[in-house]
């Protein structure tokens, strides 16, 4: 039987064998996080690109899926040679205004069976029941971005009205899009972020949860045997737009 102290001998030994990335430090609380913000967002505005190549990079590194497309309007030609590639068609989306765009008949025009989520709650409890059986079959998710974080190729999105977890979460595949405009370069830059929203300085109905998602869903057993999809989607796909998707 092994003891405890051999156990996490064991673990100290493994997380060893991989050096991080960068270095962890405790990053200052912003007295005014919207200026920060505001910050950030105008130096990328000259360097997004080099941002953007290390975004690709890290993504790519944690088995994440890189795309690229000119215009919002070639994102479902993207997602329909996913779905070919995949062999599925069930599909659920953000509603129109929370994604971008609406993509619904583009994606229908491709063989695909979209389904957007509602804009608001649903107060009959049968309606419900078929929206969570249809987001539970759905084998794509096609979400936004609310931030792409390129030290660590990590997509985080919120939650809210029209932009369930669920529709990143259930599918077996999870397709997120977004232009240079949710680019920044670190964690720390998004914990500016983070204390923004939750100052609640932007417009709009968010949810309680924002999910941070680094690669397909990864879960190891005490033997460190890897799986993917156990606890989330199999594989991750990121579509970046190069045009403004808002214009």
């Amino acid at each position: 039987m092994t003891t405890r102290t051999e156990f996490l001998s064991r673990i100290r030994t493994e997380v060893g064998k991989t050096p991080g990335l960068f270095s962890a430090r405790t990053a200052p609380r912003p007295s005014d996080p919207r200026a920060v913000s505001e910050t950030i967002k105008r130096e990328l505005a000259e360097r997004w690109p080099q941002a953007l190549e290390r975004f690709q990079l890290e993504f790519e590194r944690v088995a994440g899926v890189f795309h690229r497309a000119a215009s919002i309007a070639v994102v479902p030609q993207v997602v329909a040679g996913i779905a070919r590639e995949n062999e599925v068609r069930r599909l659920v989306a953000w509603d129109a205004p929370e994604l971008g765009a609406d993509l619904l008949d583009a994606l229908t025009a491709r063989g695909l069976e979209p389904f957007a989520m509602p804009p608001g709650d649903l107060a009959d409890a049968t309606e419900r029941a078929e929206l969570r059986r249809r987001v539970a079959d759905a084998e794509l998710g096609l979400t936004g971005v609310d931030l792409a974080i390129a030290e660590t190729g990590t997509l985080v999105l919120r939650s809210g009205a029209g932009r369930p977890r669920s529709t990143s979460l259930l599918p077996a595949c999870h397709i997120a899009v977004f232009d240079r405009t949710a680019l920044i370069e670190t964690l720390g830059q998004a914990g500016v972020f983070l204390e923004l929203w939750n100052r609640g300085e932007l417009e709009g109905r968010i949810g309680a949860v924002t999910s941070f998602i680094t690669g397909p869903s990864r879960t190891a057993d005490i033997e460190l045997t890897l799986t993917r999809g156990v606890h989330g989607p199999k594989e991750v796909h990121a579509i970046f737009v190069d045009q403004a998707i808002r214009g």
